[in-house]
């Protein structure tokens, strides 16, 4: 098995040093991450409520959920067009300042006012070792149905997007039906679209609606794929049975510090997961290896092959502690050869 990997990761190698550039299309839930970072020392006691006030006295602004595949995707050199969508607040804004500032198109955003921006407000407050503790989290998004107005409005700018794009990962942050950028209707007009091109990759990963997918590559954790399939004990049964149930090209299942299995008509993988040491901070390590996994598919590779290269990409942006972490090309390729020397011993 070391072996077989080596020359997996070999094949990666080869094509990180040929391939060019490619265009993707990142659809669906965008969020602001909005860190605060509070100092104990300047706590004040608010004179209307008697209540201890937080005192900010500095902020941090990044995109999430789907901009945190963006910013994966361009800080691997990938051109990127975000189609999601956001309030015409504040967090808007913020959010597409942040798209704009890592070089991200976001010509086909949908934009409106009846809607708050996905929003996650993270309050760090300073410990006495200088280091930072999230306290209770503040989210902010939407928990009415999508207006069908907005729905025509994403299908079109979906389209345009696509037409200049190599291929599409699809992210369902949400768990509430219909109340975000994929609604029911949305996932057929994806189904559709993966069927008249065949060409390009649909790549998906959905926390609570994996099964409500048709024609496309659909990702989810062991712990989403419970929630999905219930009916079976095995990670092997269930995923078999979302591949059939959802007439899905493939299925990739991610088990942490365990790797991955793809689950394809004809054969199934382990992936072995890549050694990291340290502390770790595991936000976003999803979102980084759908940034890894749909780009190595427009390059050619075998699918196994691009998982295994989103798990590389994951293992290098877990260990950027308080931050929404990303990886360069070079990161990657050291990070391959370290695992290449490891696996052939």
């Amino acid at each position: 098995m070391k072996a077989n990997w080596k020359q997996q990761i070999d094949n990666i190698l080869r094509v990180l040093d040929t391939a060019g550039s490619r265009t993707i299309t990142v659809f669906g839930d965008y969020c602001l991450d909005k860190y605060l970072y509070i100092d104990p020392a300047r706590d004040e006691l608010s004179v209307e409520t008697g209540l201890t006030a937080y005192q900010v006295d500095r902020k941090a602004l990044y995109p999430g959920a789907g901009g945190t595949v963006t910013n994966n995707l361009r800080s691997l050199g990938v051109h990127v067009r975000c189609v999601g969508l956001v309030g015409s607040d504040g967090e808007g804004y913020d959010l597409l300042k942040c798209l704009e500032k890592i070089g991200a198109n976001t010509e086909h955003m949908v934009q409106s006012e009846s809607i708050p921006t996905n929003t996650y407000m993270k309050p760090m407050r300073r410990d006495a070792d200088g280091t930072y503790s999230e306290i209770n989290r503040l989210d902010m998004r939407s928990f009415n149905e999508t207006a069908c107005e907005l729905e025509d409005r994403l299908i079109v700018n979906l389209r345009k997007a696509l037409d200049e794009s190599h291929g599409v990962v699809v992210i369902e942050q949400f768990l509430q039906r219909n109340c975000s950028a994929v609604t029911d209707r949305v996932r057929s007009e994806l189904a559709e679209l993966a069927v008249r091109f065949p060409e390009k990759f649909f790549f998906v990963d959905s926390r609570g609606f994996a099964g409500c997918y048709r024609n496309v590559i659909i990702k989810c954790n062991d712990h989403e794929l419970s929630g999905v399939i219930t009916d079976k004990d095995s990670i092997a049964n269930r995923a078999t049975q979302l591949l059939s149930a959802a007439n899905a090209r493939a299925v990739v299942v991610t088990v942490g510090a365990k790797g991955a299995f793809v689950f394809e008509r004809d054969r199934v993988m382990s992936l072995p997961a890549f050694p990291v040491e340290g502390p770790l901070d595991i936000v976003g390590a999803g979102d980084a290896t759908n940034a890894g996994t749909i780009l190595g598919l427009t390059w050619g590779l075998t699918l196994p092959e691009s998982v295994l290269l989103g798990g590389c990409v994951s293992s290098i942006t877990i260990q950027q502690i308080g931050v929404t972490g990303t990886a360069t090309i070079e990161q990657v390729k050291q990070r391959l050869l370290d695992a290449a020397t490891l696996w052939s011993v």
